[in-house]
């Protein structure tokens, strides 16, 4: 029996041991793995900030207290203003592929690297990046270049905070367009009844975790992201790692997961019903968006709408840039 107990005792040591060596190897490669020069906060901080006689090209825009790094295209201030959000792990870059199609269409586009993901905006208290905040840069964001009103876009956690803005400030939107995720409170019910969307979203428990995800997605320069990028320009692979190999940047992108408590649905007496002309792009493929949340979407958009199903999956930007272009103008067009 003794004997028993010691080899128990001893097993119990080794794996302890073995998980810190674990431990300490992937906190060891991911440490190195980090650009401690902060070579993208310098050549962000080197951008003009917008102004009249600044406003087109990368800019940083003055809003909501932070400084946003931000991509403007479009010849006059005077022209319809089409706002773009990114998602998670990305940042404005993703939009590359339909920001000139917007543009030579006579629209003036702000596509800005959100709260997280801008060096300027970089909070370090998680709660900082629960919904209303990231609902409040949008609008001052607008406020900041003059469009009293103007059409929104959203992909993924981009699309998350565009329904959101859209039920707060309805009188602000022209047009609205989310691409993969659903409206709030259908994901919302999709992800405690279908057993399906359950599965698509049990990452959410890796990214929610406290440093975990940040060792993973970091370690050994940051394989698993570059993973992630594959299909994507060589340009926007670059600025995503850029971004992502500074300290801190990747935990505060992660924070909008682990605010997912506040609820997609920033305040319980919100009106959930949508007035806003809407288009909605989904891939059938997606594995991270199942069809319940997309079909139960439609009870709550009272306003014209269309949704359009692609054969595609996560990334559409990357794969159906043309098709979604020309819905996309052909939404904004209309309204």
């Amino acid at each position: 029996m003794l004997k028993t107990k010691r080899i128990l005792k001893w097993l119990v040591i080794s794996v302890a041991v073995l998980l810190l060596a674990v431990i300490a190897i992937v906190g060891i490669g991911s440490s190195l793995s980090l650009d401690r020069d902060y070579t993208h906060t310098k050549n962000t901080a080197a951008l003009p900030l917008f102004s009249t006689d600044v406003a087109a090209g990368m800019v940083r825009i003055n809003a909501n207290g932070y400084q946003f790094r931000a991509r403007i295209a479009g010849n006059t201030q005077d022209a319809p203003t089409v706002i773009l959000l990114h998602g998670f792990p990305v940042t404005s870059a993703m939009w590359e592929p339909i920001i000139s199609p917007l543009a030579d269409a006579g629209y003036r586009v702000i596509a800005f690297d959100q709260r997280g993901y801008s060096p300027g905006a970089r909070p370090l208290d998680p709660s900082a990046y629960v919904l209303p905040n990231l609902v409040s840069d949008v609008i001052a964001i607008a406020d900041a270049t003059g469009a009293e009103k103007f059409h929104l876009i959203g992909h993924d956690w981009g699309s998350a905070v565009g329904w959101n803005t859209v039920m707060q400030h309805p009188d602000r939107i022209l047009s609205w367009t989310g691409i993969s995720i659903a409206h709030p409170a259908a994901f919302a019910d999709a992800l405690q009844n279908d057993p399906d969307q359950q599965a698509r979203s049990g990452y959410f428990a890796l990214f929610t975790m406290p440093l975990v995800p940040e060792a993973l997605f970091t370690f050994a320069g940051l394989t698993v992201l570059k993973g992630a990028y594959a299909g994507m320009t060589a340009s926007q692979q670059e600025e995503y790692l850029a971004v992502f190999s500074e300290p801190k940047a990747l935990t505060s992108a992660l924070n909008w997961y682990r605010q997912m408590g506040e609820s997609f649905v920033s305040s319980p007496e919100l009106s959930l019903e949508i007035a806003t002309p809407t288009l909605f792009i989904w891939g059938n493929n997606d594995p991270s968006a199942g069809r319940v949340a997309v079909e139960g979407q439609e009870k709550y958009l009272t306003g014209p709408y269309r949704m359009l199903e692609l054969d595609g999956e996560h990334w559409l930007l990357t794969s159906h840039s043309a098709e979604i272009s020309q819905a996309v103008l052909e939404h904004l067009a209309s309204n």
